[in-house]
């Protein structure tokens, strides 16, 4: 069993993504927070040019809302999002390591 294996996820579109991994450890990530770290190549070349990804996200982040969750293989979750963007799959392994690294802000708790 790896550290980014899935036990349960639940998408609360209007909210936040929950995921419980395999080890005990949970991670609720908000919806803006969520977005403004998609690993997509185009969102990533943006902030890497210093760019804005979404400025829905930055400006009214409580209007974010994921229009369409799907699963991505048994590997990843693929979001579309309201601001019209929809290319990013969010890789089990990557946000595990978002809330291990402190990399994407997460409500986390791990078991003791």
């Amino acid at each position: 069993m790896a550290d980014h294996d899935i036990e349960s996820i639940e998408v609360d579109r209007s909210k936040h993504v929950f995921i419980e991994f395999a080890d005990g450890v949970t991670a609720t990530f908000d919806l803006a927070p969520l977005r403004l770290a998609c690993p997509c190549a185009e969102c990533n070349s943006r902030r890497q040019k210093g760019e804005t990804v979404s400025i829905m996200a930055e400006t009214k982040p409580d209007d974010v809302r994921i229009t369409t969750a799907t699963m991505a293989g048994a590997w990843g979750l693929n979001l579309d999002w309201n601001d019209g963007h929809s290319t990013g799959i969010y890789a089990f392994e990557k946000l595990r390591y978002w809330i291990d690294e402190y990399i994407v802000e997460a409500h986390v708790t791990r078991p003791t």
